[in-house]
Order: C-alpha cells, then structure tokens, then sequence
C-alpha cells in the first residue's frame, strides 16, 4: 500500500466529501472506502505479527505453494511457485509462476518486495503495479526456514509455503491452527496441486 500519513487520509477524505456535496453525485462516496484503503499504512492484520528475528537470506530462494485463499490475481492457476532474490538496491525481487487449468499455459509475473522497517522483522510490502503495494507478512517459519505461513494486510490473504511439493501433517496442523485463532477462515484454503 502507498504510505500516507493519517493526517493525509483525513484530508482526502474531507476533499471526496466536498466534491460529492458540491457535484451531487454518489460515486466519489462510493470510491471513498477504496481510496483510504489505498493511503492506508496498515500492511498487516491489527492482532498478527510477524516472525522476528527474521534472517531474509535464508527466505531467498524457490517456495512452492501448498495452500493459498484464492483471489483474482491467482485464480484458475496450480502448480505455483515463488522464487525470491535479492536486488542489488536491497530490495527482493519476486517471480511468481503458475499453470492454468483453463488454457494450459504457464503465467510468470515479477514484481518488488521491500521490508516495511528493519529487515529482521518479516513484515514487507510487495509491488507487481508501478507504485501501488500490498502486505506480505511471513507469520510462522520453521528453524529451518523449509516451511512458512504468510498472510496480506488483511484476514483475506493466507499462504502456506513449502520448499518441497508437499508439507508434513505436523506442521500443516500447527500452521492450521494458528490461522484459525488469529482469526482467518482456513475452511476458505485452496490445496494446490503440483504435477508439472
């Protein structure tokens, strides 16, 4: 998300109020709740946190995607993956890759994460549109960093990650269990497949 301060926010809200009294027209109100989603600063859901101490050059490298809430961006895909690098200005570079199951041609899609404040916290925010970013918070990691819980900025983006095609039962219960008392929906999971 763009980072407004508050102050900001409350102005852009006065100024869409005006026009909509002045123009009499309902669609700057009906636009309001979307443009301070877009100012918000919030890139994490009020009551998660984020892994710390957080060692980002252990996270680098290929994730595969065992379980994710489906949204837009992701629909009609399987087989996805992740790959994480690091650019050379400190940021990390993201390659997201799926098949789909409607025409069978592998999408590819590569995009920025930067960290939100110090990098040993794994709360960042990620970009694939030009300016415009969205929570990526890493909320569970094992010791080994080879299995990882991720979540957006709000309850409606979970992510279960693997470095392998598949996730032991353990872990997949304790990760389970932890989204379901921070509060996210996990009977809403997608299992995804990966036979390509």
């Amino acid at each position: 998300m763009l980072y407004i301060r508050p102050a900001y926010q409350a102005r852009v809200a006065t100024s869409l109020n005006y026009y909509a009294m002045r123009s009499r027209c309902l669609f700057p109100l009906l636009i309001l709740p979307v443009m301070l989603s877009i100012f918000s600063c919030s890139t994490i859901p009020d009551h998660v946190s984020a892994v710390k101490p957080f060692q980002k050059e252990k996270y680098l490298g290929k994730w595969y995607e065992i379980a994710r809430f489906d949204f837009s961006f992701e629909k009609n895909l399987d087989n996805t993956t992740a790959v994480y690098s690091l650019n050379a200005d400190g940021s990390i570079k993201v390659v997201n890759r799926g098949h789909s199951t409607v025409n069978g041609a592998w999408k590819e899609i590569t995009g920025k994460a930067k960290f939100v404040g110090a990098d040993s916290i794994a709360m960042l925010k990620v970009s694939f549109f030009g300016p415009f970013y969205g929570g990526y918070n890493v909320i569970a990691i094992d010791k080994d960093y080879k299995y990882s819980l991720v979540c957006g900025n709000s309850l409606d983006y979970l992510w279960i990650l693997s470095r392998e095609k598949g996730i032991p039962e353990d872990v997949k219960t304790k990760y389970l269990d932890l989204a379901q008392n921070l509060g996210f929906n996990t009977e809403k999971l997608l299992w995804i497949k990966h036979d390509k």
